[in-house]
């Protein structure tokens, strides 16, 4: 089926049809993601012709970005409006990626939260890259304390985690977000590389794109880089989340 190369691309796979993209910045205009509504059109486009089913649109929000719930929902409702005008195939739900940081600290105790998932217990939350706060552990148990599932947004991208920093989160019941673009290669060996060890340890719960330009989901979804083996844990994650 494959004769001249044993690498695949995720848009020949069918890792896309009913996809469910748990992580994306499809919301325009309002944190470091897509800048336009035309965009955002194009890259739903895209999607539909993949066959995704749903995507949850997560907008940053942090101390540099410090986006309210009320104004995220009226701007969903705006591009809401615009997709379904485009014939709209595809279910879209609004959530928000948390920084875990005062912020984040102030609007749990309020309950001011955009939720992912059907069951509204999720909540979609990251750190620095390069650091944990200081008080990581203790802010993941209260907000299980608050009822929400904590899930961390792409693991395997925080440079100051090791895999007995993953074993420990786990056994907390944090819930694991893979970047789809990690194990393709797009955020470089490092990403990758823990991309496929969390998978082959089956440390993932559900998926996502966290896709910001149009330009860069083309090469994600095209690039013919994943080994087998890989890719059917991908495909193995997909479709427990659908």
């Amino acid at each position: 089926m494959w004769p001249f190369s044993s690498k695949r691309s995720l848009s020949a796979s069918g890792f896309f049809e009913g996809y469910v993209d748990y992580h994306c910045h499809l919301l325009p205009g309002v944190d470091d993601g897509v800048k336009t509504p035309e965009e955002t059109l194009e890259i739903l486009k895209l999607y539909e012709s993949l066959g995704v089913g749903q995507v949850y649109l997560t907008p940053h929000i942090m101390e540099d970005m410090p986006n309210t719930p009320d104004e995220l929902q009226r701007r969903f409702a705006q591009l809401q409006t615009s997709y379904a005008g485009t014939g709209g195939g595809i279910r879209l739900h609004l959530a928000a990626e948390n920084m875990l940081d005062s912020l984040f600290e102030e609007r749990l105790e309020r309950g001011e939260l955009l939720t992912l998932g059907a069951g509204g217990d999720r909540l979609l939350v990251e750190t620095s890259y390069f650091t944990p706060p200081m008080n990581f552990h203790a802010l993941l148990e209260r907000v299980k304390s608050k009822g929400f599932f904590p899930v961390l947004a792409h693991p395997e991208r925080y440079i100051y985690m090791d895999e007995d920093d993953y074993s420990r989160l786990k056994e907390m019941g944090v819930l694991f977000q893979l970047n789809y673009y990690s194990p393709v290669g797009i955020y470089g060996p490092e990403a990758k590389k823990k991309s496929e060890w969390l998978l082959a340890h089956g440390f993932y719960d559900l998926s996502g794109s966290d896709t910001h330009r149009l330009r860069i989901l083309r090469e994600a979804v095209s690039a013919r880089t994943l080994g087998s083996s890989t890719l059917n844990r991908m495909l193995d994650l997909a479709r427990r989340e659908n």
